[in-house]
């Protein structure tokens, strides 16, 4: 599995921003996922830009208003920008819906991320990368999400408050009541929670008050909280999970959770604290040892190899 979250894309459309020419007039967005990059391209190259509709009907995005009509002797030269090509079909669709405009205008064509072989298929690329990929801005429309794992608090649904921690009257209210925070447009594999079993009724009836499509709800089957706080298996539990079929993701909150699991099952986690894909917490941890290590995972790092000491 190959990821991408937003930091990478940004990275990298501003590692390789030299291979774009100048002297582009107007940076058209393909909906919905081209819109982010083609942003992006658009500020760095100091360029107006706007998204592919509005770009056919004649409009174009300027401060302080949505669109404003431009004629064709102000924008010459366009680059249409889409986020990645894969089978290239959605590129071809494209193509064929502005073919009316080729007249008009000279337009070429950029993706941020193409797979090996299809590079030719656009004018302008930043970065091949395989199949099988995720990227954090459709990861919870993928179509492979039946084959993951989600945690429910910190991913579905926010973390409950300590006062709200109460196993009791004010915990049941926020499970029948917690604000949404990540919740996917496709259908998940497994839900695995370290709420108790004995909440199940309450989760739920939020999960289908929100919408959220699923077919197994793991939870700790314990009494209580305090039982809960004592086993203190978060990890293992959820890593177990994650373990007993294929499945290719567990989407995680904590980051220490998310290397637990990632160790125990050795299988990819992504961490919805930051959006970082934990591939192998081992060789974290090996290198914050040797001195070597990514940054903006040190202190998480840090966290579980002395937790694990103790």
């Amino acid at each position: 599995m190959y990821y991408r979250n937003i930091r990478d894309l940004n990275n990298i459309i501003l590692k390789r921003l030299h291979i774009i020419p100048r002297d582009f007039d107007l940076i058209v967005g393909v909906p919905r996922s081209g819109m982010l990059p083609a942003n992006l391209l658009a500020l760095y190259l100091n360029k107006p830009y706007t998204d592919i509709h509005s770009f056919m009907n004649g409009h174009i995005y300027k401060a302080g208003a949505r669109a404003q009509f431009f004629n064709n002797s102000e924008f010459k030269k366009i680059l249409v920008v889409d986020d990645s090509v894969a089978s290239g079909s959605a590129l071809k669709e494209c193509k064929e819906n502005l073919k009316e405009l080729e007249s008009k205008f000279d337009i070429k064509y950029a993706a941020v991320y193409v797979i090996p072989g299809k590079e030719k298929v656009v004018d302008y690329y930043f970065e091949a990368v395989p199949l099988p990929r995720y990227f954090q801005w459709n990861i919870l429309n993928h179509t492979t999400l039946e084959k993951a794992c989600f945690d429910i608090d910190g991913v579905l649904c926010v973390d409950p408050t300590p006062e709200q921690n109460d196993d009791g009257p004010k915990y049941v209210d926020f499970i029948l009541n917690a604000p949404p925070l990540f919740i996917p447009g496709a259908k998940i594999g497994t839900i695995v929670t370290s709420r108790l079993e004995k909440y199940r009724k309450e989760t739920e009836y939020w999960l289908a008050k929100n919408n959220v499509k699923y077919n197994d709800l793991v939870m700790l089957d314990l009494p209580d909280m305090a039982a809960r706080q004592k086993a203190n298996n978060h990890g293992d539990h959820k890593a177990k999970a994650y373990m007993t079929k294929p499945y290719v993701l567990f989407v995680e909150s904590d980051m220490n959770q998310a290397m637990q699991i990632n160790r125990i099952s050795k299988k990819p986690v992504l961490c919805t604290e930051n959006f970082e894909m934990i591939f192998d917490a081992e060789s974290i941890l090996y290198n914050i040892k040797s001195g070597k290590y990514l940054p903006f995972l040190r202190k998480y790092a840090l966290k579980v190899r002395n937790k694990m000491k103790g």
